[in-house]
């Protein structure tokens, strides 16, 4: 058998055992990473791994370039600035205390594109932003910070160390909860979810998000996905 043929037969086979919606999408994506520790580190890897161009950043470039260069061919580094840029779509991976200086900072760059929000406020470290924020819901609070953007939570309710050990593990998959206002950003986000090696699991709009924030019934719950809607009471799929 040779090679295309053999990618057309495994390809095949992925899509009878997967439900059409999550079905890998070809189309490739440029993700810029606003910030490049654990977590946009973690993730840059994963969709590295499914064919799209990463760009990590940080205030510190030289940190953005060791990530960066650690993660090899498609990856490279820049500014918050040039992050913001570069990206189809745009990780938010900062300490939530950051996320209203960058909304100053970064809030015309990222107008009208789809910025994945997987900052978590915890006011011990972030101070009375977070305090904010889980009050009134981080996904609400993210997107005063990001006015023309497309914000969706996602990836926030689950430690880094979970995120590498568990992707792509065999069925059942972890759950991954997302919430978002704007549709198409969400069936991008749910794809990035599923090319990543997960479940995706939508959980509604992005005042819904804080169902899966910290203190909250669905925050590193490490279920499955028809365990998690049952754990936060959505209907099954």
């Amino acid at each position: 058998m040779t090679h295309s043929m053999h990618r057309r037969t495994l390809l095949a086979g992925l899509c009878a055992l997967l439900p059409a919606r999550r079905v890998l999408a070809a189309q490739s994506l440029r993700i810029g990473t606003i910030g490049a520790g654990h977590v946009g580190s973690t993730l840059a890897g994963l969709w590295l791994r499914a064919g799209h161009p990463v760009m990590l950043s940080a205030n510190d470039i030289a940190s953005a370039r060791a990530a960066a260069e650690a993660l090899g061919q498609n990856a490279q580094a820049g500014t918050p600035q040039d992050a913001a840029r570069f990206g189809d779509v745009v990780l938010l991976a900062v300490p939530y205390g950051a996320l209203p200086s960058l909304g100053a900072s970064l809030r015309d760059l990222l107008a009208g594109k789809i910025v994945i929000d997987a900052c978590n406020p915890y006011p011990w470290r972030d101070g009375e932003i977070a305090s904010t924020a889980r009050e009134q819901g981080a996904g609400i609070t993210t997107q005063s910070f990001f006015p023309g953007a497309h914000i969706v939570r996602a990836f926030n309710s689950e430690d880094m160390s979970t995120i590498r050990a568990e992707a792509h593990r065999p069925p059942p998959l972890l759950g991954i909860p997302y919430a978002g206002d704007d549709p198409a950003a969400m069936r991008t986000v749910g794809t990035l979810i599923a090319e990543a090696g997960f479940d995706p699991v939508a959980v509604g709009p992005l005042a819904a998000a804080r169902l899966f924030q910290p203190g909250s019934d669905g925050f590193e719950a490490d279920l499955t996905a028809a365990d998690l809607r049952t754990r936060l009471h959505l209907p099954r799929t």
